[in-house]
C-alpha cells in the first residue's frame, strides 16, 4: 500500500511539475517581452529627438527629457548642463553651423541605456565659442550614452572629438612654452 501511494504521488508530481515550469517559463517570458518594448520605445525616443534636433525643432528635449536631466560632455565643457542649459546650448550651436547634422552611425540598447554612435556635420558659418567663423566644414564623432527613467532620459553623456572638431575650425595645437 505505501509504494502504490508512493507511485501515486510520484505521478501526480511529474504532472505538475510541468506546468509550474512552464508558468514560470512563461512569466518569464513575459517579463523579456516586456523589456524589449522598454527598450525598442527608448530606442525610438533617442531616434525621434536626433532627427527633430535635425530639423532645428528644440522643443523636442522639454517632451522627451525629464526636467531633472543633465547633459555631460566633459569634451566641451567641464559642468553638466540642465535641461535648459542644454537647450540653449543646441540653438548656439545651429546658430553657428546653419547646417548641422547629426547621422546616426550605429545604436546600441541595453535595458535603461541607449548607446548612439554618430558623426556630427556643419558649415562654422557663426561664432562657436569665442571661434570668429572660418565656413570651414566639420565632420565630428561621438559617441552618446542616454538613460532613461520612467520612459524619459534623465541623463545624456557625450564623447565627441572637440580637439579634432577646434583644429578642423582652424585651431592649431602648439606646446606650452
Amino acid at each position: 500500500m505505501r509504494s502504490i501511494s508512493s507511485v501515486l504521488f510520484m505521478i501526480i508530481i511529474m504532472c505538475f511539475v510541468p506546468g509550474c515550469r512552464d508558468r514560470g517559463m512563461e512569466a518569464e517570458l513575459a517579463d523579456l517581452k516586456a523589456q524589449a518594448e522598454i527598450e525598442q520605445g527608448n530606442k525610438t525616443a533617442v531616434l525621434r529627438m536626433i532627427e527633430e534636433l535635425n530639423k532645428g525643432n528644440f522643443g523636442i528635449y522639454e517632451e522627451i527629457c525629464d526636467p531633472e536631466y543633465m547633459l555631460y560632455s566633459p569634451s566641451l565643457n567641464p559642468q553638466p548642463l540642465s535641461l535648459g542649459q542644454t537647450i540653449e546650448f543646441g540653438k548656439m550651436l545651429f546658430q553657428a553651423f546653419p547646417d548641422a547634422s547629426y547621422d546616426v552611425k550605429g545604436v546600441f540598447v541595453e535595458r535603461d541605456r541607449v548607446i548612439v554612435w554618430n558623426t556630427f556635420t556643419g558649415t562654422h558659418e557663426g561664432e562657436f565659442q569665442g571661434i570668429p567663423p572660418t565656413g570651414n566644414k566639420l565632420i565630428v564623432g561621438s559617441i552618446l550614452l542616454f538613460r532613461f527613467r520612467n520612459g524619459k532620459i534623465i541623463e545624456e553623456r557625450e564623447e565627441a572629438d572637440m580637439l579634432g572638431a577646434m583644429m578642423q575650425m582652424g585651431m592649431q595645437l602648439s606646446p606650452k612654452q
